[in-house]
């Protein structure tokens, strides 16, 4: 099993929260973004993998490397229904979890805003990225790495 961060789209508080429960479980994890990424001392199971700049390129390295069994952490809805037909546990940094019962409402409603915002209407933005929000994703991270242990 290992762990997954689309780390052009997650908050530097999940890359902390996630950094911490790699190095207490000893799990593999693995950022990957188009840009340098500076990796914390001290955090032996984690590495970087830096993709070319490019729509998507993130996204789609994440896609292919990722198996059945392991958890990913991303805020990118179609690459959360990517990874979902495949077996992968994903959440989002606000502690959603994305499965096959909900991808497809998700995936509908994002394209929906994404061509609002295409036409100009101003669909507002995320609130701001606080501890509740925090805590919600380290309890569903802890949720998904536990069902994701018990399967292997």
């Amino acid at each position: 099993m290992k762990l997954w961060l689309d780390a052009d789209a997650v908050p530097r508080e999940v890359k902390e929260v996630c950094f911490r429960v790699s190095e207490r479980l000893k799990l593999e994890t693995v950022l990957v973004a188009n840009q340098r990424l500076q990796l914390p001392a001290g955090y032996r199971h984690i590495s970087a993998v830096r993709v070319d700049g490019g729509p998507d390129v993130a996204d789609y390295y994440i896609a292919k490397h990722a198996a059945t069994g392991d958890v990913a952490v991303t805020a990118d809805i179609p690459l959360a229904a990517l990874l979902v037909p495949k077996g992968v546990a994903v959440i989002d940094p606000r502690g959603e979890e994305y499965t096959a019962e909900s991808i497809g409402e998700r995936l509908s409603m994002r394209n929906f805003m994404d061509g609002l915002r295409g036409i100009g209407v101003d669909t507002g933005g995320s609130a701001p990225y606080g501890l509740r929000e925090k805590q919600a994703f380290a309890n569903a991270l802890d949720r998904a790495l536990t069902r994701a242990s018990r399967r292997s």
